[in-house]
């Protein structure tokens, strides 16, 4: 008969199945930007943090095997590949930036305030994150469920098929996150295409043609009248030329 203290061994699923996308990728280049290297980092290190859990487990490390995969770890992950996005989501920006401003020969004193500052890629990376919120019910679920199997005995099965559903729904809710995140990277892109337009309509102000050449034509045209005999010169003018002669 099978003791009722028994606790039920631990199995971790494979989670491939349930990242969806994340695997096989959506085949959306967001505004061009390819993001897959950023895509198969986060997947890899769940993977992996997956794996580890599974080594633990069958070594009969319980509470080592379930904290490899907390919610922790899955924050983690997409921190680190927000992060990714950002650097290369900024990269291609300052590019355009730049490629725009030289084009129309801004001075770099003028476009160079126009790139993204520490501030500004700060809230562009909290606007990027937040495409994970969805993940965080997830997650505090898994919470829960990781410490009701814990201790779970062989009775208590659905404990651990609960703990299990858990960590499918964060899988699913991550593949989420990471639509709602290329979706995120296309509409920042547009917004910072439209600068980059305005850049390219860039044209040198007038006034300071205006303010130097009226009084320089002004002079010229009235020395011409001079110097032609049409106006008589004045007392100074006169003297320069005796002066020079």
């Amino acid at each position: 008969m099978t003791s009722p203290k028994l606790l039920i061994p631990l199995r971790v699923l494979e989670l491939g199945p349930s990242f969806g996308k994340l695997v096989t990728g959506t085949r959306h280049v967001a505004g061009g930007l390819d993001m897959d290297a950023c895509r198969v980092q986060l997947v890899t290190k769940l993977m992996d943090a997956a794996g580890e859990a599974r080594r633990l487990a069958s070594n009969e490390e319980r509470g080592a095997a379930l904290a490899a995969l907390c919610s922790q770890v899955w924050l983690d992950a997409w921190d680190e590949m927000v992060a990714a996005v950002t650097d290369k989501l900024v990269q291609r920006i300052n590019g355009r930036l730049e490629a725009e401003a030289f084009a129309v020969r801004m001075p770099r004193r003028l476009w160079r305030h126009l790139l993204p500052d520490g501030p500004e890629t700060r809230a562009l990376a909290g606007r990027l994150g937040a495409a994970g919120a969805r993940l965080v019910p997830a997650l505090d679920a898994l919470e829960v469920n990781a410490g009701r199997v814990l201790d779970a005995t062989v009775r208590e099965r659905g404990a651990l098929e609960e703990w299990q559903q858990a960590l499918s729904v964060a899988a699913r809710r991550l593949e989420e996150a990471w639509i709602l995140l290329e979706e995120e990277v296309e509409r920042e892109l547009r917004e910072w295409e439209e600068l980059a337009e305005r850049v390219s309509r860039w044209r040198k102000p007038m006034w300071p043609v205006v303010v130097v050449g009226i009084p320089a034509l002004a002079l010229a045209t009235w020395l011409g009248l001079v110097l032609g005999g049409y106006l008589a010169p004045p007392a100074w003018l006169e003297w320069i030329w005796q002066a020079l002669s």
